[in-house]
């Protein structure tokens, strides 16, 4: 390990940045380092712009992983390097604004009736049933179910906080079956190494082999799941600010995107064309 990258963690951990969040930002920099095949300390202000201008126009790089790298790249000559000046000008881009994409819960029956593994089905339908993110729903550990209480709790989620979300007598019975078979003593979804847990590209590899055996059209990750737990709660009557507390969201304004996507939302808006008199009628009498 090189002395910058191992600078670059101990700033990482004393912000208490998110594991997944230090993960990216370090992947992002070893790549800048990959590029042009020297330590990014020796990088002019001219050679990083030519990176990210090389990110947009070749690599085709989307908004979101752009704006990651140039968010790690800031932190390494922000913070690491105290070289404020090399980024001093580059600007952040507008965000592309897109709905998220949901299943209906018809096709969430027919993925999980695609799921023929004990382990897969308790660990999707946790996801599901719970509103999770992927990172959340391999982090769980067995002592986080609460059959007492009838929570779940989920450990430092998004933003580095605790939350708990409801536990579904169906998705118990789910879990206990699964726990009967499979016996997890710590993570409640081990991976090949029983001391650590499933990784997300495991989960997400494996919602895409679901999704092809359900037959489903649809693009589909764990965080398709997601959305639709939030969409299919705000079609069922409920309200904005508790799904926000479900989901962990911070702001309102985040969990009210589901309003767009709900169809009973959408249906509830009268159709003005409809609303409009008969226009044969009006033209007979005109």
């Amino acid at each position: 390990m090189t002395p910058l990258r191992q600078r670059m963690i101990q700033d990482l951990r004393l912000r208490n940045l998110a594991p997944n969040t230090q993960e990216a930002y370090l992947r992002a920099v070893a790549k800048l380092a990959q590029h042009f095949h020297k330590s990014p300390e020796l990088l002019s202000t001219e050679e990083v712009r030519s990176y990210l201008v090389y990110l947009v126009e070749e690599k085709h790089a989307g908004t979101d992983h752009y704006v990651q790298v140039l968010c790690a790249l800031r932190f390494l000559f922000n913070v690491t390097l105290g070289r404020k000046e090399v980024l001093e000008g580059i600007p952040r881009p507008k965000s592309v604004k897109k709905l998220p994409m949901v299943l209906s819960m018809e096709e969430v029956a027919q993925f999980f009736e695609a799921i023929h593994n004990p382990k897969h089905r308790a660990l999707l339908m946790t996801a599901y049933a719970g509103g999770l993110r992927v990172s959340e729903a391999v982090g769980l550990r067995v002592a986080d179910i609460d059959s007492k209480r009838m929570l779940i709790r989920i450990r430092q989620g998004k933003g580095r906080k605790d939350r708990y979300v409801n536990l579904s007598p169906r998705l118990l019975e789910v879990l206990r079956e699964y726990w009967r078979i499979f016996r997890p003593s710590d993570w409640l979804f081990p991976g090949k190494t029983p001391a650590r847990p499933l990784t997300r590209s495991a989960v997400n590899d494996l919602c895409q082999r679901i999704r092809a055996r359900a037959k489903i059209g649809k693009r589909l990750t764990p965080h398709t799941l997601r959305h639709s737990f939030a969409t299919h709660l705000l079609e069922a009557g409920t309200d904005l600010r508790t799904i926000q507390i479900l989901l962990g969201h911070r702001s309102l304004k985040t969990t009210a995107t589901y309003t767009h996507v709900s169809e009973k939302t959408l249906r509830s808006a009268p159709s003005l064309l409809d609303l409009l008199p008969d226009l044969k009628e009006r033209q007979a009498t005109g």
